[in-house]
């Protein structure tokens, strides 16, 4: 089905959010829309051919899934990290933890991408790990210390420039001084329209005095505010160590997360965790419980632990790394696979190299907590060399009902898809 001109026309209802009367203009400086270019065409596209594609195809073949599951590479894309779809089929946008936000372009809706090329390459993007995309086909760009809000359908149309907002000036999403050398970030837009943006802590221990500057910047929480405006943040749920990756469950639209504790994570075996918010306000335990680990008051400066913190829904290997996750929707996949929670772990990086780099499957049950957990794509990591041969980061879903999963390492995009009967 086209769907090029109902998107078309619900892109020219929400750019409205752009032109603000001059009022409020002036009372939020951070509303202000300019065009830049889309893509470079005088720059190269990342060559998808040669050495290096052949290399990641081999090494594919190490890989573990389930009977009648494939895994090939569908993209290479350098420091591939977290993933956004487009909603009109056109292709995937890809954050980095280095300079590039990366667009992968699929004109024809086919799975099968024609060029990947750097998106809105005259600006200084400085960590765009988070994208996150609205239902009517806006790109929120969630960097270390910013947010920005880019309109694609024009990209998609053929043109050769997009508008965007700076929605978080640089420097205001969290206080300077607190800001995480690893700047990871993820989104998600909700059904409230508003963006959702988890904001990981820097040190396990944290003094009492930082504990309270956290508390009022949404540091080690996840925060929501208007992707347009920046209107309305607030800290959605906190407690919360690291979450590399969130998604709402369609079903009862409760927000999941995983969560691991800063590193180095394998010292003292702190389990990661996956977990699920089921209203605003809900405490997790970080610093205090960092897995099914207490971190004394002695340790946190005499402070005392919160009550009430709420378990996680499953606990994962100390130092797998937990990071991206989806909920599936789609039915190309067995009827087992429906409707459950797909998670990423990248593996430690601390030097660890015994645990993690693989792709979890959690089945739910009929009240919507987690049932079982299993490893459902696994062979990243070399166990008997102790090496990584890939990072997988982030997992997300296709149109046409396959899973895409971005590797950091090797600098790619590889698609599983289900051939069984």
């Amino acid at each position: 089905m086209d769907t090029s001109h109902v998107f078309a026309a619900l892109a020219t209802v929400a750019l409205c959010a752009f032109a603000l009367p001059p009022a409020e203009a002036q009372s939020n400086a951070a509303v202000r829309s300019v065009t830049v270019p889309s893509v470079d065409p005088q720059a190269a596209t990342v060559l998808q051919t040669g050495p290096r594609a052949e290399a990641i195809r081999a090494n594919l073949k190490r890989l573990k899934l389930p009977p009648g599951f494939t895994i090939e590479l569908y993209a290479v894309v350098p420091g591939a990290h977290h993933l956004a779809v487009s909603p009109a089929d056109y292709g995937v946008f890809v954050g980095t933890r280095k300079k590039n936000v990366w667009v992968v372009t699929d004109p024809e809706g086919e799975a099968k991408p024609d060029q990947v090329r750097a998106f809105a390459p005259s600006l200084s993007f400085r960590m765009p790990s988070g994208v996150c995309l609205t239902a009517d086909g806006f790109l929120v760009v969630v960097e270390q210390n910013r947010v920005r809000t880019f309109s694609t359908i024009e990209l998609f149309d053929g043109a050769s420039k997009v508008r965007v907002v700076e929605v978080v000036p640089e420097g205001q999403l969290i206080p300077t001084k607190d800001e995480s050398p690893s700047g990871l970030r993820a989104c998600r837009i909700g059904t409230d329209k508003k963006l959702y943006v988890a904001l990981g802590s820097q040190v396990d221990k944290a003094p009492r005095a930082k504990l309270d500057s956290y508390d009022g910047h949404g540091v080690g929480a996840i925060v929501r505010l208007d992707p347009f405006l920046a209107t309305g943040r607030d800290v959605y749920a906190d407690g919360i160590a690291n979450a590399g990756g969130i998604d709402f469950n369609p079903k009862d639209n409760t927000l999941w997360f995983t969560d691991d504790r800063t590193e180095p994570v394998t010292s003292d075996n702190a389990e990661g965790e996956i977990n699920r918010i089921t209203q605003a306000g809900q405490f997790f335990g970080y610093p205090w419980l960092q897995g099914k680990k207490r971190i004394t008051k002695h340790e946190l400066g005499g402070a005392p632990t919160p009550q009430n913190a709420v378990d996680p829904e499953v606990y994962t290997e100390p130092g797998a790394g937990n990071l991206g996750l989806t909920f599936y929707t789609g039915t190309r996949f067995p009827q087992k696979y429906r409707g459950g929670l797909f998670t990423v772990q990248r593996g430690s990086s601390n030097g660890d190299a015994s645990v993690g780099a693989r792709v979890l499957f959690t089945s739910l049950r009929p009240d919507g907590r987690a049932a079982k957990t299993e490893v459902f794509a696994e062979g990243w990591l070399d166990k008997k060399a102790r090496r990584f041969r890939g990072r997988p980061v982030d997992v997300a879903q296709l149109f046409d009902g396959s899973l895409i999963v971005s590797d950091e390492q090797a600098g790619a995009l590889y698609r599983i898809s289900y051939d069984g009967p």
